[in-house]
Formats: C-alpha cells, structure tokens, sequence
C-alpha cells in the first residue's frame, strides 16, 4: 500500500482553482478519507469491502446566493450546481473506472452513490468538508457550509476512488474544461481559498 500525504494537488496544499463560465469559482481537492468515511465505509459503499487505499475527491462550486435559507432562488441553484456535479462527476468517475480504478460519486441530494449498490447510511458531504478543510458550518435545516471567501455560498459534492491522486488530478483538469471549469492563472485570488 502508497502512503500519499494528507492532502495531495501539483502545488502542495492547493486545490485545483477553476472558474466557470459564469465567472463563478470551483475548488478541487484530493484527501484520504476522513474519520466517517473510514468508521462507515462498509455501510456506505458495500461493495467497497477490502480496498487498500481510498481518496476523497471534494468539489466545491461557488454559488450565486448564500445557501442559509430555503428560497425558490436558492432551491434552484441548489439543483443547478448539483446537476453540474452530477454530469462532471460521471464524467470523471467513468473515465477513472475506465482505466481500472474502482470510483464513485454521492448524490449531494440523497447521499448514496451513484454508479453502486447504496448502503444502510448515506454519506454526509458537509461533514467531511468540514472534517477534512476545517470549514465551519451552520445547522438550520439542512448543513451549510461557511466557505472562508465565498460564505454560505457554497455547494460541496463528493466523489470516492481507488485510484492514485496524480491520476485523479490529471484526469479531473482534463475533463474540466469540457464543463466549462477552466483554470486561470489571472484569476483573482479573491474568489478561492
């Protein structure tokens, strides 16, 4: 078994920084697996039994509203940034289980996987974030997450993989810009952490 470092990108300690085309930032980073998910795997992912070495992949995507209250406004850039997850996710957990390496994202609505036979418990996305970035967090009726540049305005999604980091991370800024995240080096850093 590889022994990665806690947190692995190209530049030690910093997420892939993206921007989309709505000016709107995303923040990719890869993480062994907190606590939860080491004291729960079995029951989140019952098919996982056994694998070696787990990553955790957390996408944050910058929302248009703080996420605090339940709005018509915020209920559908909720939807909107969880179907932008939903299509990249795929897009990057089948290109990773093309090439060998078991990979699965969670439902940020439900919780459960999407490509495996769920679990007894669903995976809770805002307490990983906030176990594996420090990031506070506010309970009303749901979680939501306190970004330290964007606020509430914060919407986390997860995704799971056998596969090494570099792989991940080559992988991740490959498909991208396919989803309209690109990265920029002229971005103001004010938008990312």
């Amino acid at each position: 078994m590889v022994n990665y470092p806690q947190v692995y990108t190209s530049e030690q300690g910093c997420p892939i920084k993206l921007v989309g085309k709505t000016g709107q930032a995303v923040q990719i980073s890869i993480h062994s697996p907190s606590q939860y998910i080491c004291a729960n795997c079995e029951q989140i992912l019952p098919d996982w039994k056994h694998q070696p070495c787990l990553w955790v992949v957390i996408v944050l995507q910058q929302s248009r509203y703080q996420l605090l209250k339940s709005t018509t406004e915020t209920e559908t850039e909720k939807e909107r940034l969880r179907e932008k997850f939903m299509r990249f996710g795929c897009d990057l957990a089948f290109k990773l289980r093309d090439g060998g390496y078991l990979t699965d994202l969670i439902d940020p609505r439900t919780g459960y996987p999407l490509l495996s036979r769920p679990g007894a418990i669903p995976h809770n996305d805002t307490a990983v974030v906030k176990d594996l970035l420090n990031y506070p967090r506010i309970k009303n009726k749901c979680c939501v997450l306190i970004h330290p540049l964007w606020g509430a305005a914060v919407y986390p999604s997860i995704l799971i993989s056998v596969a090494p980091p570099i792989i991940i991370e080559t992988v991740t800024k490959d498909i991208a810009p396919l989803h309209g995240w690109n990265q920029q080096s002229t971005v103001n850093n004010e938008h990312f952490l």
